[in-house]
């Protein structure tokens, strides 16, 4: 996420509320209305990576998380 009115472009979690910088990239597309190569991204922090996983696992999304550069697993 950008932080609106930022000179700096900072990079959140993409989770609602969440401050931190995030370490993930959690992939995802939703079947029935993208095509196989429209691939979306949400970014994850480490505490909230399994919760957009299982959120979109849930709706049945084909769903994968990659670590960002730079960031320890």
């Amino acid at each position: 996420m950008i932080i609106p009115g930022s000179e700096v472009r900072t990079l959140r979690c993409s989770r609602s509320g969440c401050l931190r910088e995030p370490t993930w990239d959690v992939q995802w597309r939703n079947p029935k209305i993208h095509a196989p190569e429209r691939v979306k991204v949400w970014l994850a922090c480490d505490e909230h990576r399994d919760y957009f996983e299982a959120y979109l696992g849930q709706k049945g999304f084909p769903v994968s998380s990659i670590a960002r550069e730079g960031s320890v697993e």
